[in-house]
């Protein structure tokens, strides 16, 4: 049994959407740190490659905006311009919006769907040549959807459109893996709880309070993210596949009550 190895990414190519903020910056330092070549992905070039230059010269800024269908095949030709094969993909790009039930926008809806599900379903598909190319038996390629704990349980703010595109991305990411097994092509997904980002406010701006209200008592860190993702992005989570992981220090599975005074997810 070869242990030593069991987490190294070195000579593998992973492309990272939203890749330049949160927890998309944190997967892809991780990555680099386990010796893969990271590509990031964001919608602002100038902050996309800025944050490249900052991770250094295994990482490389493809800005693109997925929201579209053709965005995604916008970076999958980029992509393949660049790489003949792609061994890990990250789907983590996301929006989310909260507005009250009654004045609640379709806009709103149509733009957190766009991004959060459809972007993922399409740019896999867009990049399905890449990942098959380099996919075995041996060391299949990978496919990591970012969703979320508020696709597994609800919470009380008004995040209609996000909440709901979190549940979708879980059972896509079941959809997705029962289809591309077959191609050597493993997919899974990450459901982080409270995590400091842009997009998690709460978190990122009252992190010791909303810590207090989280069963390891703290929120969680970039080591914490990188971590998990590392583990199945390598040869270590070959055997895992179509499940969702829950990483949120406790909320899901060990919280006792029904109640937050913070949001611990912070939408």
């Amino acid at each position: 049994m070869d242990t030593h190895s069991l987490f190294s990414l070195t000579g593998r190519t992973a492309l990272v959407t939203g890749g330049s903020r949160g927890i998309g910056k944190m997967i892809a330092t991780g990555f680099i740190a386990q010796g893969a070549k990271v590509y990031i992905s964001s919608r602002k070039a100038d902050v996309c490659e800025a944050v490249a230059a900052e991770l250094g010269p295994n990482c490389v800024a493809v800005p693109e905006d997925i929201s579209t269908v053709e965005g995604c095949k916008a970076l999958a030709a980029t992509m393949a311009d660049k790489e003949e094969k792609i061994d890990i993909l990250v789907n983590n790009a996301g929006a989310a919006w909260g507005e009250a039930f009654e004045t609640f926008p379709e806009s709103a809806w149509d733009k957190v769907m766009d991004l959060n599900v459809k972007s993922i379903f399409f740019l896999t598909q867009a990049l399905h040549g890449l990942l098959k190319a380099g996919a075995s038996a041996e060391q299949p390629a990978k496919v990591i959807n970012i969703a979320s704990i508020d696709g597994l349980r609800l919470n009380t703010w008004e995040t209609y459109s996000y909440q709901t595109s979190k549940a979708a991305v879980i059972h896509l990411t079941r959809r997705l893996a029962a289809r591309l097994v077959k191609d050597g092509i493993l997919v899974t997904g990450i459901a982080p709880g409270a995590f400091a980002s842009d997009m998690n406010k709460a978190a990122r701006d009252l992190g010791d309070t909303v810590g207090k209200h989280v069963p390891s008592g703290r929120i969680g860190n970039d080591e914490d993210m990188a971590g998990v993702a590392i583990y199945l992005a390598a040869r270590s989570g070959n055997y895992v596949v179509g499940e969702t992981i829950a990483v949120d220090g406790g909320i899901v599975h060990a919280y006792l009550t029904d109640s937050w005074e913070v949001d611990p997810a912070g939408h």
